[in-house]
């Protein structure tokens, strides 16, 4: 069961967590959000964000407010920043994206108790030091996240069943039937396949998502959605080439909560590394990734954090040289082919058809 230390739940009454980086990094930050309520009932919890992920905490019960990082795309200016945050008056912050600027903030803010990594040069902002290498992917960063409440004295039980609550309201849902009215999916059983990975893992070809799409379409008849985000439509437009025009591309249109519930009408989530993938986990749906054999993108520690999944990884050497400095396609995703790719998703199919649960009618 949860438990804190004596005295430290009359101590801590105010807790700011802060994660100010990527999509499927801050979704991955979720199920700290109902262990700190297990652990502190009647604290008030913030969270320090940038406007672009803060979408996905609007609605979360175990929210009381959402601190913007950015105006306009821009950092609010550090002074104003350090300001806000003295006037609220945590008695406690988490900083999970360790950044110096970020640690001086907390620092500079008058946060009593500053919880951070141990292995930067800037550790010393932080008076609770965590000495764990995430880098070495030895967790998932799910884990690496819940480890960081020890140092709130809030001890997570090992049989703690992760939470990733994403509120859909109304309007989404609406938002996305027409999206698919519009395409002529109305009700059809759809996959979606999304191909980029906004630069953050070695990405596995358009080509190949392509042949995916098309033996979706041809073998299993099911409608196939091509998603991506800005700057990904001639990535996007690649795969649907490939797919002969029978893909449907998807790019820029929906907010990150009609993006989730789009997704959780889909059959199925195919894609590489990234946050879209994340955002399905808390979706329910079922989801294929594919991921790199590179440690430090490894799916031990950037995975999907579900049982509903299948990941594929190139069966060459850990961390081999050949694509080190290629952050997106490489000849090692490569070997992973379509063929692997369909029947992995035709089994995953199948299971969740023999099981039943968590099916979405599409």
């Amino acid at each position: 069961m949860f438990s804190i230390a004596n005295g430290t739940s009359r101590q801590i009454k105010r807790i700011l967590l802060v994660r100010t980086d990527r999509l499927g990094d801050v979704i991955l930050t979720l199920p700290m959000l109902p262990a700190l309520r297990k652990c502190f009932p009647d604290a008030y919890i913030a969270m320090l964000l940038r406007r672009y992920t803060g979408e996905v905490f609007e609605g979360n019960p175990h929210v009381n407010e959402l601190i913007w990082y950015d105006r306009d795309g821009q950092l609010i200016p550090f002074d104003e920043m350090c300001a806000t945050l003295r006037s609220k008056q945590f008695d406690a912050a988490i900083v999970v994206y360790p950044r110096f600027r970020l640690a001086w903030l907390m620092f500079r803010s008058g946060i009593p108790l500053r919880i951070g990594t141990g292995y930067r040069y800037y550790s010393f902002l932080f008076n609770k030091k965590v000495y764990e290498h995430r880098k070495d992917a030895k967790r998932h960063e799910v884990e690496y996240n819940l480890s960081l409440l020890k140092e709130l004295s809030c001890r997570v039980p090992e049989d703690f069943a992760p939470e990733f609550f994403v509120d859909i309201p109304r309007e989404a849902e609406e938002k996305a039937r027409r999206l698919l009215d519009s395409v002529g999916i109305a009700d059809k059983p759809f996959v979606i396949v999304h191909p980029g990975s906004g630069g953050s893992a070695r990405e596995w070809s358009p080509k190949n998502f392509g042949q995916l799409a098309l033996r979706f379409r041809d073998e299993m008849y099911l409608k196939v959605i091509v998603t991506g985000g800005k700057g990904e439509e001639v990535k996007v437009s690649d795969v649907v080439n490939a797919s002969n025009g029978k893909a449907i591309p998807l790019v820029g249109k929906l907010s990150i909560k009609e993006f989730g519930a789009l997704v959780r009408s889909a059959r199925l989530f195919v894609s590489n590394s990234t946050g879209p993938l994340h955002l399905a986990v808390a979706m329910g749906t079922p989801v294929v990734g594919l991921f790199p054999q590179h440690t430090a993108m490894s799916a031990r520690r950037w995975g999907p954090y579900t049982e509903k999944n299948v990941v594929l990884v190139p069966d060459r050497p850990l961390d081999c040289n050949v694509c080190v400095e290629n952050k997106t396609a490489c000849e090692c995703m490569a070997t992973i082919s379509a063929e692997q790719v369909f029947q992995s998703a035709a089994s995953l199919l199948n299971r969740r058809k023999t099981h039943g649960a968590g099916v979405h009618a599409s």
